[in-house]
């Protein structure tokens, strides 16, 4: 089976992988093969188990494509002898309120019987694990942290190495990519109802198809345009900011979660520190990056780990991510009017996360 992929994000490229190894595969990209868009603005956080949701679909996705990695990180490793830099220190959520510290213990539980483990500290633990966290306070009221939850289970994953991991293994299962070369349409069979898509067309060849699958992010709008079905993915800015200590840390550390900031260790001297959350004027309309905002953020940033204060930045960035309108993220179904066209994309801020669970939902789509 002929299987067409429109857009390589990380999304796409886990889609790829994951269909690689049954169907002949074929992706496209509009971009160039280094320019990684939402991908290479990603933190690349898998925030599944600290997250406080308690049941529910979306919360089951988290789980399973956290549970995924597990196995998908050393199946890349060994395929494509590349080294990932995967963070296994788990995630450490601060709290500055001890309501909030205490509502997590029935989240914890309700973790247990879901196979995670969740630990729940107060102020002495958090010092003693971890000392440069002991001024940790809220920029805008000084509230001063009581505590945090530890998620040993939870992880992070470099967004373009993993990407091109995925990229390599595809093609080593066969898979073609053609970068640089935008989708100018579709062809479709006459006579059937519903329509039934048979090739994608790009501007020097048309390429026969049993299935089509759209993942190209804030892209997928104007493609599903196309087919007269268009699904509304508006575009969410995130600015970000790559610093170094000047005293270096352990080389052990979790991310650490707080006031709206992710501080992701990626050695012992430097972090990212990310993002913000950007909404243009009016839906669909153009964001700039606001140096303001991005200000906001380092500073609560070093309110929450003072020896970021000194930090060197070696480098801000920004990117646009795909968020649905009016629907929750992200969007893995059918495209209603056609018999074998999957949209998987919209995945707003969980992206990374999601994309190992995409792939199998997607593939799960098509045999059915």
């Amino acid at each position: 089976m002929r299987v067409g992929i429109i857009g390589c994000g990380v999304v796409g490229a886990a889609i790829a992988f994951e269909l690689s190894q049954t169907y002949q595969v074929t992706v496209w990209d509009a971009r160039t093969e280094h320019q990684w868009q939402a991908t290479g603005a990603a933190l690349g956080v898998l925030m599944a188990a600290i997250t406080p949701k308690l049941k529910g679909k979306h919360l089951q996705w988290r789980l399973d494509s956290l549970k995924r990695y597990e196995t998908l990180i050393p199946q890349l490793e060994a395929l494509t002898q590349l080294s990932l830099p995967y963070n296994r220190q788990g995630i450490l959520r601060l709290c500055f309120e001890s309501d909030e510290l205490n509502r997590w213990y029935k989240t914890q539980h309700v973790r247990a019987q879901q196979g995670f483990h969740l630990e729940i500290w107060d102020r002495e633990q958090l010092f003693r694990c971890y000392s440069h966290l002991r001024t940790a306070h809220l920029l805008a009221s000084q509230a001063s942290v009581v505590g945090a939850i530890y998620s040993p289970q939870d992880r992070q994953i470099d967004p373009v190495a993993l990407s091109t991991a995925l990229i390599t293994a595809a093609q080593r299962n066969g898979a073609e990519f053609y970068f640089e070369t935008p989708i100018s349409s579709f062809q479709s069979r006459p006579d059937s109802d519903p329509p039934s898509l048979t090739h994608i067309c790009t501007a020097t060849d048309n390429h026969p198809v049993d299935w089509v699958i759209v993942s190209a992010g804030l892209g997928s709008m104007p493609l599903t345009a196309s087919l007269k079905q268009a699904v509304p993915i508006y575009p969410v800015l995130g600015q970000a900011l790559h610093l170094r200590r000047q005293t270096p840390l352990s080389d052990a550390l979790p991310v650490v979660n707080g006031d709206q900031v992710h501080i992701v260790p990626l050695n012992a001297s430097e972090v990212w520190v990310g993002a913000t959350v950007e909404f243009p004027a009016e839906v669909g309309g153009s964001i700039e990056a606001d140096p303001v905002q991005l200000k906001e953020l380092h500073q609560r940033a070093i309110a929450l780990d003072a020896s970021l204060a000194n930090a060197s930045i070696l480098r801000t960035w920004s990117g646009l991510r795909p968020r649905p309108h009016e629907r929750p993220a992200p969007i893995i179904e059918r495209l209603p009017g056609y018999d074998n066209v999957v949209v998987a994309s919209g995945h707003y801020r969980n992206g990374v996360l999601l994309a190992p669970i995409t792939a199998q939902k997607v593939r799960q789509l098509i045999s059915n």
